[in-house]
């Protein structure tokens, strides 16, 4: 039998609080949301749900580190920073005694890390009614405090604050006809329009107990709408869960989350010092000043009008105007905003400094615009955009004489890149198939393009470029990458094959650094002296390094380059029919993979602040790219074909009977400990955060690579913690160390939740963060399928314990079939 660790605390004997006596029991109104256990004051709600969540929202702003609870807070300013001076924290009671503020019911009640006020206490009391309770308010204006200090210019006053409804609320819909906008001698996916604000309001989607999951007792969304995709923000939000707090840099002067703490990219320009993705007290390179990118915007209304009439110019066909209507001034700036903030940095392909909405081809801006739209999530306007994008490069490429790859403009195969990042995570079927059919087309672009770039570069005969000449071949290379990046994506994520091999960038130089990309050049000299000083090598001497084991120096956006090549190596070898055999390659694989991770320590170093909240240090190029790395370890052992291509066809109860299905390629062995270590620190990631916050920032702050990558890694540490739970033979000291490892992230009520098992548990906590904020529509289909996959486990069990009538199912109850555990389905 297993040991006695392994078996979970009942929720019943948790909290000694529950059970607590006192003459007259007050009512206990104030339900979790995900035990259904009651509680008098929705503060020791909120307490008892961080139990949960492992959320850790008391700050110190000291230091880095959070705490649960504000006693734990206190205790660890008094023995830790008492010897540094400065104003020493105080406990609620002392508050309460020093203001007079409205009562503050408990210690730890709280949820900011800083002291308040009388004036700040009377503010959140006010508006009270609007919050769930004093906890969330808290935890707002400590928000505000951090962006207050790291304002480094005034708001703009006629910027509007963004609702999760985005700027429908402000301007009237826009509505278009499908006819009008559809793509001639291409798979169409055109004629499908989402469904208006008011309809998806009809499915609120509100989180709650372990018996009461809409999700599970009515078709999907997905299902009850085949021909559209699902409504964005399909959820309940209350006044405390809007996310005004993500989006303060609309305005461009303050971080994103006050969660952000200053470090290696502080959001402090005055700061100087080498600065590296990673770490930059171990970076080399000259002290330089750091900078923060400007998102490109329009400046009135005579511009908007220039705009329109570049859209004009490109739709010769008159397929557009009729139904396409341009959004106002404010509401094009913040769409430039949000894609420049929150998306550009994932994919740095465009060039801020030279991206000037007025001049630049009408397609590309739509695309941009497009993916803005997403992230404040008016749908509407994101797929009118989007449409409008397509239908006007459709006409482009139609009616270009002489059609050849090498006469495709640059933008041409940017804005296609764009729409296909669009329609790929879409979350519907119909945006991936017209994505697929056009592969060929945009890897044919890259060809054609990459071809005329070198004879450019032949042409100078050695001689170096000018900054603008650079500039425009810089974006070249980076575009080429972006979508190198983007098919190994889909390789990833869906098992197709990738659409681009190695040697199209063989002799290629890799992206530069941040730094360089985005300098301003004062005069030609300069400009050279920073070229010379920059270390740039091609993708073949770095791939021929990593396999030497031999570390590399490279920018932050050549790592994910790299990571995204070794994937792929990865990928081929495992479906090669000598795989098996092949252990020198294995070996290989593994040093490269070895060589990338310490190539970190060499990476370029980066000046460019960029105001996202992550638990990174550094570049979210790095954040990224590690997400990959530890995808292509776990795949060296564990390859999930079968759930990727379920996933293809969107239907998150195939794809979550594929989850349960492949329970046969996870192995109890000491190769799997390893991958289940890279999982481990694939969850440690959120848990460490605070799941509840992930949940509401990681959408908006956080790149699509997240949830794609840790898809596999949570399938696999799912099935494996569900054969030790339930296998006859008994666990190791490595599994039982890992077991309680996994099972110490999180506490005992949350544990208990779902029959008393983590496997159970791990899957709905996942499925229930990445689809509970949704800017990409495939993260609610998976996260639906991470939900259905729970409910099987607990569906198997629940089923076990009826027959043999114990309350509680045995560890070691032997076998699972597969009939059995699709009873949930």
């Amino acid at each position: 039998m297993p040991s006695a660790d392994m078996t979970l605390v009942s929720a019943s004997s948790a909290s000694p609080a529950a059970t607590r006596k006192s003459g007259a029991a007050p009512e206990k109104k104030y339900k979790c949301q995900f035990c259904n256990r009651a509680f008098s004051r929705s503060e020791h709600r909120s307490r008892h749900e961080r139990s949960h969540t492992k959320e850790r929202p008391f700050k110190c702003l000291k230091c880095r580190s959070t705490f649960v609870r504000r006693d734990l807070l206190l205790r660890h300013d008094r023995t830790v920073h008492a010897k540094d001076g400065g104003v020493p924290l105080h406990s609620e009671v002392k508050r309460r005694t020093t203001t007079k503020a409205p009562e503050v019911s408990a210690p730890g009640s709280s949820k900011g890390a800083m002291p308040m006020d009388t004036a700040t206490l009377e503010q959140i009391e006010a508006t009270n009614d609007e919050m769930d309770d004093i906890e969330t308010a808290a935890m707002l204006m400590t928000d505000f405090h951090h962006k207050a200090m790291a304002s480094q210019e005034p708001e703009m006053a006629t910027e509007a604050p963004i609702s999760p409804n985005g700027p429908s609320r402000l301007e009237p819909s826009v509505s278009y006809a499908p006819g009008a906008v559809s793509l001639p001698q291409m798979p169409l996916w055109d004629s499908m329009v989402p469904h208006s604000a008011s309809e998806s309001k009809t499915h609120p989607h509100a989180q709650s107990g372990p018996d009461s999951h809409p999700a599970f007792n009515s078709a999907s969304a997905l299902s009850s709408h085949p021909h559209q995709l699902p409504p964005i923000m399909e959820r309940q939000m209350s006044g405390s869960d809007t996310l005004a707090p993500t989006f303060p840099s609309m305005n461009g002067s303050v971080p994103v989350s006050g969660l952000a703490t200053p470090g290696a990219l502080s959001p402090y320009p005055s700061m100087l010092g080498p600065v590296s993705p990673v770490d930059y007290r171990r970076s080399p390179g000259p002290s330089q000043a750091l900078t923060m990118t400007k998102a490109p915007q329009i400046e009135s209304e005579e511009e908007c009008a220039k705009i329109l009439e570049n859209i004009k110019y490109y739709d010769s066909e008159n397929a557009l105007l009729d139904t396409f209507h341009l959004p106002t001034l404010n509401t094009l700036n913040r769409l430039l905003k949000t894609y420049f903030d929150l998306f550009h940095h994932h994919l740095p392909f465009l060039h801020p400094a030279s991206f000037q909405p007025t001049e630049v081809a009408a397609p590309l801006l739509l695309a941009v615009l497009s993916i803005g739209a997403l992230y404040i999530f008016d749908q509407d306007q994101a797929y009118m955009l989007h449409i409008g994008s397509k239908v006007l490069v459709n006409q482009f490429l139609q009616n270009k004489e002489n059609f050849s790859s090498r006469k495709c403009p640059l933008w041409t195969m940017q804005g296609t890149l764009l729409n296909m990042i669009f329609a790929s995570w879409s979350g519907d079927p119909k945006g991936l198939e017209w994505a697929c059919s056009i592969k060929s087309l945009l890897a044919n672009m890259v060809a054609g393009n990459r071809y005329e770039l070198k004879l450019r570069t032949e042409a100078r005969e050695g001689a170096q470029p000018n900054h603008e000449q650079w500039v425009e071949d810089e974006q070249c290379r980076r575009t080429y990458y972006a979508v190198y990046i983007f098919f190994g994506l889909l390789t990833l994520t869906y098992n197709h094959t990738p659409a681009m091999g190695f040697n199209e960038f063989d002799s290629l130089e890799l992206p530069s650094s941040e730094s360089l990309w985005t300098i301003e050049v004062s005069d030609e000299d300069s400009w050279r002296e920073s070229l010379a000083a920059s270390k740039i090598i091609t993708f073949r001497q770095a791939h021929d390094n990593l396999f030497q084991g031999e570390p590399a120096r490279y920018s932050a956006f050549a790592t994910r380059v790299m990571i995204n090549a070794l994937f792929l190596e990865v990928w081929y070898h495992k479906r090669s029919p000598e795989a098996l055999q092949d252990v020198v390659t294995e070996y290989k694989l593994r040093l490269a993979l070895e060589t990338w991770e310490k190539s970190l320590e060499l990476c370029e170093p980066e000046t460019v602040v960029v105001q996202l909240s992550a638990p990174h240090k550094g570049h979210p190029l790095i954040f990224n790219a590690m997400a990959l790395y530890r995808n292509t370890r776990t795949r060296l052992v564990v390859d999930l074909k079968s759930v990727q291509e379920a996933l293809r066809y969107h239907d998150s109860y195939e794809v979550a009977a594929a989850m349960t299905n492949a329970r046969d390629k996870v192995q109890r062995s000491q190769e799997m400990i390893k991958v289940i270590q890279e999982c481990f620190d694939c969850i440690e990631v959120a848990a460490v955060q605070g799941i509840r916050w992930v949940a509401r920032t990681s959408a908006t702050n956080w790149s699509i690579e997240h949830p794609l990558t840790g898809m596999d890694l949570m399938v696999i540490l799912t099935l494996w913690l569900y054969r030790l739970e339930h296998d006859e033979e008994p666990a190791t000291e490595e599994e039982l160390a890992m077991y309680n490892k996994l099972r110490n992230l999180f506490d005992d009520d949350s544990v208990d939740v779902y029959g008393a098992k983590l496997s159970s548990t791990v899957a709905r906590l996942w499925g229930s963060m990445i689809d509970e904020v949704v800017v990409w529509g495939i993260t609610k289909l998976m996260g639906e399928a991470f939900k259905l996959h729970s409910q099987a486990l607990v569906g198997y069990e629940d089923a076990m314990s009826s027959r043999s009538g114990s309350a509680t199912p045995s560890i070691a109850t032997g076998g699972v079939q597969v009939l059995e555990m699709q009873v949930a389905y």
